[in-house]
């Protein structure tokens, strides 16, 4: 009668381990399962997300309400960059720096796009007087600023300036 009864005490010993790595066991299939769920579900919605999320073409794009811009002195004038972060503030864009550009030869004035909406970049083009053609787009992820402006030896002719 011993034997029987230390067989079975030990039988349910080895059945309480099994039974508690079952129970693990399947509490982390179902939280995987729910994960896989989730991950397939927001695939989903961003297959399918059609309210107007996608980038909108450049011709259909409007400028920020804060338009944060970056001057350079490109043509090296003393005070030049003072002067457009004065006028440019004045007229309620965010200066958020202002320095002397690589190098000093710059012939025109650029307005240089940096997010990628180039509404931003006319506008600020429009307010200096800069040409259209003057506008151009860099891209770059290391920016934390919607515009750059080169100042060129052109600056006498712009807004700021008259």
């Amino acid at each position: 009668m011993e034997k029987t009864a230390t067989k079975k005490a030990s039988k349910q010993t080895v059945d309480l381990k099994a039974s508690t790595t079952n129970l693990f066991l399947n509490i982390a299939i179902f939280l995987l399962g729910a994960v896989i769920i989730f991950m397939v579900y927001s695939l989903y919605v961003k297959l399918t997300n059609t309210n107007g999320a996608d980038i909108s073409p450049a011709g259909s794009q409007s400028p920020s309400e804060i338009i944060q811009v970056e001057v350079l002195n490109g043509c090296g004038v003393s005070g030049v960059a003072d002067r457009f972060t004065d006028f440019l503030r004045a007229n309620n864009f965010d200066v958020v720096n202002d320095g002397n550009y690589i190098r000093f030869d710059m012939d025109e004035t650029l307005v240089i796009d940096r997010i990628g909406n180039t509404a931003n970049a006319y506008k600020v083009a429009n307010a200096l007087g800069v040409k259209n053609e003057n506008v151009i787009q860099q891209l770059n992820n290391d920016y934390f600023l919607d515009v750059s402006i080169v100042i060129g030896k052109d600056y006498f002719t712009l807004q700021p300036l008259k």
